[in-house]
């Protein structure tokens, strides 16, 4: 196994997990429903990231919520699971979106998609990539003008 690496056992087939590893994550909403333009629930899903970055789970790079799925960049903090950090981000978070909109249910699918990013490539290009979404999806016509972003660059 690589150094650093996680035993398979917590990683779906064909993903590697590797301590400050860099990873670009995109996961979606349940059916795609777009719970996440609810402002409330916006709050909600940035606080449980900044409450995993905070417990050294990850190390938050940039981030963008859109209405319907959320794109994070982030190294993955020492002794944790991709699918762990990840997992543990989409319970408490969905549990505390049930819990603010009074519902039950799956709130997000339960896969996601993720890219280790190679040692080459310019974080804050794709920094930029991530938070420029609402730009290319023609929700706002500058980025100031979207509230759900962040980026450790600015």
């Amino acid at each position: 196994m690589e150094d650093g690496a996680m035993p398979y056992s917590c990683l779906r087939k064909g993903r590697v997990s590797v301590a400050g590893q860099v990873y670009l994550i995109t996961t979606v909403t349940h059916r795609r429903h777009p719970v996440l333009a609810d402002l409330r629930v916006a709050r909600r899903v940035v606080r449980e990231m900044r409450t995993l970055h905070d417990r050294g789970d990850v190390e938050s790079l940039a981030w963008v919520l859109m209405p319907d799925h959320l794109h994070w960049l982030f190294g993955l903090g020492d002794g944790h699971c991709l699918a762990d950090a990840v997992g543990r981000f989409k319970g408490r978070s969905g549990y505390m979106i049930n819990q603010l909109l009074g519902r039950r249910g799956p709130v997000w699918q339960e896969s996601f998609h993720d890219h280790a990013l190679r040692r080459d490539e310019d974080l804050a290009s794709v920094a930029r990539y991530v938070v420029a979404n609402p730009l290319r999806a023609g929700m706002v016509k500058r980025l100031g003008d979207y509230a759900h972003w962040d980026a450790v660059w600015l």
